[in-house]
């Protein structure tokens, strides 16, 4: 039983993580995450054989317009670095034959059929971690500079032609007074010239510099979630405290007067700690909090409710929808159901398959159909038909 605890896609399906593939290099997804998780970079030649990319130039720049998309402008000049943040109109951008310009287009699969089902490929890696697609369009030239990232990256080549060099930089100083995160003393080690469909793997910290090599140059860049220790305990916190339903005051019968008085009172602290022990001791409750954390949806994200009703059939997930579970919840955009037998069984596979097909849907309870009903009603879900 399920309760509350406070282009056209077809059903995916996650393939088995033993199986070789193309796209990691004859690697199976389990050799892959063993070997060079985290630990070392891969470049994979034709990677997707034959890649066409998944909108024009022009359908990016007019996606950089839009308000509910985010994009930045970057420009290279003997002068110096530029950074405008979009929206950008066409006008806003320079021309084409311009080199060493650069439209970076984040979080491509909130608005794009293809680019989600692009995404998908990557999910043998746990959705908690799995992010976004960025697409990066360059002029000759073009680049962002010598950088590193804090997460994991797959840098798939669309269009054109990029060199990367990349290297194990020791020193992670930055550039004084530019707009971008560019490092000081680049050390590069290795160079590589990637074609459409080549594809270049590097672990965080790894630093690389990419740039265009000839005209209308675009990468996709698949990243990866890498939650900040401090930042997430803090959002755990908030999100505990909120449901926590303790009243307890504090009280201090024993405190005798004091002539220091902006001392702060050890009882007081040991208050504190006790409270915060208490919090973290509610096991159910952190473990909700994570998975609504991790499920949140993004800032831009806004989901179209349905206009129409809901006859009982093969369902899917909107590409916007975020939905996980463990052992007694799932999760979906940011709210938490408990779960067992079943119920459970049927919203783990919408899970992990993205949908539902018709004989799953027919075998749900009442329970599980009312939700589906509210999800269907709220724009999270979507019925195969449906573009």
């Amino acid at each position: 039983m399920l309760h509350a605890s406070t282009a056209r896609p077809s059903l995916s399906s996650v393939p088995a993580t033993d199986t070789p593939r193309t796209l990691l290099g004859g690697l199976s997804p389990a050799q892959f995450m063993r070997r060079h998780w985290q630990k070392k970079p891969l470049l994979i030649r034709a990677a997707i054989p034959d890649f066409a990319p998944l909108l024009s130039r022009q359908q990016l720049f007019e996606m950089a317009a839009d308000e509910a998309v985010e994009s930045r402008l970057i420009v290279r000049k003997p002068q110096g670095w530029t950074l405008k943040q979009g929206p950008l109109s066409r006008a806003q951008l320079p021309p084409v034959k311009q080199a060493g310009w650069t439209l970076l287009v984040q979080g491509v699969d909130q608005h794009l059929d293809a680019a989600h089902a692009l995404l998908q490929q990557f999910r043998f890696v746990p959705d908690a971690r799995l992010d976004d697609l960025m697409i990066s369009w360059a002029s000759e030239g073009g680049g962002v500079g010598p950088h590193f990232d804090s997460y994991d990256v797959f840098l798939l080549q669309a269009t054109g032609q990029r060199r990367w060099r990349i290297g194990r930089q020791k020193d992670l100083s930055l550039q004084p007074d530019v707009p971008l995160k560019i490092l000081s003393h680049f050390e590069p080690e290795e160079a590589f010239l990637l074609n459409p469909g080549d594809m270049l793997y590097l672990p965080p910290k790894w630093a690389h510099d990419g740039d265009a090599v000839g005209a209308d140059c675009s990468t996709y860049s698949i990243g990866f979630r890498a939650p900040q220790r401090g930042g997430l305990a803090g959002e755990l916190l908030q999100r505990i405290a909120d449901e926590f339903e303790d009243h307890t005051l504090y009280r201090d019968p024993q405190q005798p007067a004091t002539a220091t008085p902006a001392a702060m009172p050890a009882t007081l602290e040991a208050f504190a700690a006790d409270a915060l022990q208490r919090l973290l001791a509610e096991r159910a409750s952190l473990a909700c909090a994570l998975g609504e954390v991790m499920t949140e949806p993004k800032p831009r994200v806004w989901f179209d409710e349905a206009q129409s009703d809901w006859v009982p059939g093969a369902l899917r997930l909107d590409r916007r929808t975020r939905m996980m579970y463990d052992e007694r919840h799932v999760f979906i955009n940011g709210e938490s159901f408990r779960a067992g037998g079943a119920d459970a069984r049927l919203m783990r596979a919408l899970a992990d398959q993205r949908g539902l097909d018709q004989r799953q849907v027919a075998r749900a309870s009442e329970g599980a159909l009312a939700l589906l009903q509210d999800w269907f009603d709220a724009g999270w879900l979507k019925t195969v038909e449906q573009d």
